[in-house]
């Protein structure tokens, strides 16, 4: 599939292209990236496999530049991604995706903006700000359930917290390294080193770079929160057992006075007093002391 560049992108088959049809944007998979690199003017030297991509990146060539995308699915953070090369030189923008994902967004730029891409640094910039439109609102999302756990908290509501928390937890370090990385890869874009960008289209890719800031700088505040969140467990849970032991404190400190009395008078020496008729004596004592202790306890607000 060919892309022209223009005020609106236009759908070319590749029967209907022609060489002197340039700039454009190529969209193709791997089985056929070789083909259309060398129609777009592009040489790379490296294979192409898709299914190796594990980060964002930005390679500066020679007659091209190369970049990577790994893309996290909004709805499975943690699961396989997006994957895609894409390779651009003076002319053309060539991009290789076995999903065509690529072609999903590039329908919706051309539903949703006028602007589609009248230059390759703004569809560049279309582009990508596409597959990251979202992401501010996932975010949000995220926000909200650390909220509803820390409602949960001061509910006294933990059950399964650790197995909610923990995926959440991960999720956001992973989507933190994702924007790490995009952020990187505008800003080497925005060099330009190769100087296959005009200089009044730089700012495109700023943009981009303060918007994975942006999205960088959130997810790292959602983990903090995240952390703050799971601190109130703990003490919760540390609360919890203090006053478990608290109350195991209380009976024992009851029990050692009733033991040292049943202890002293369980003795049986022959001229022991009280040995045939204490019993009445030993429990009116044994309730006194209990009676004494319980009173002691309240006055100083231990039970």
């Amino acid at each position: 599939m060919i892309f022209r560049f223009g005020e609106q992108l236009i759908s070319m088959e590749m029967e209907d292209w022609e060489a002197d049809q340039v700039p454009a944007v190529f969209v193709t998979d791997s089985r056929h990236a070789d083909e259309i690199l060398a129609k777009a003017g592009i040489l790379y030297e490296n294979e192409i496999q898709i299914s190796k991509i594990g980060f964002c990146r930005l390679e500066n060539q020679q007659d091209c530049v190369v970049g990577t995308l790994c893309i996290p699915r909004l709805l499975d953070v943690l699961g396989s991604r997006y994957r895609m090369y894409f390779f651009v030189n003076r002319s053309n923008v060539v991009i290789v995706d076995d999903e065509n994902f690529s072609l999903r967004l590039i329908r919706r730029i051309q539903q949703k903006r006028t602007h589609q891409g009248e230059t390759k640094e703004r569809f560049l910039y279309n582009f990508i700000a596409e597959f990251m439109s979202r992401d501010q609102e996932m975010l949000v999302a995220y926000e909200r359930k650390l909220l509803n756990m820390e409602e949960e908290i001061t509910r006294d509501h933990t059950t399964n917290f650790q197995s909610k928390l923990m995926p959440i937890r991960r999720e956001l370090l992973n989507l933190r390294s994702y924007y790490d990385e995009m952020m990187d890869l505008s800003r080497e874009l925005e060099e330009n080193e190769n100087g296959f960008f005009l200089k009044k289209q730089l700012k495109y890719f700023g943009t981009l770079t303060d918007r994975a800031d942006r999205l960088m700088s959130k997810t790292g505040h959602l983990l903090e929160y995240a952390q703050q969140v799971k601190e109130a467990y703990q003490a919760q849970i540390d609360a919890r057992q203090n006053s478990n032991m608290q109350f195991l404190t209380v009976i024992s400190t009851i029990f050692f006075p009733l033991t040292l009395i049943t202890g002293w008078f369980g003795m049986n020496f022959q001229n022991m007093p009280g040995l045939k008729d204490g019993y009445p004596w030993v429990v009116a004592l044994s309730v006194v002391v209990i009676v004494g202790c319980i009173i002691i306890f309240k006055r100083k607000h231990i039970i």
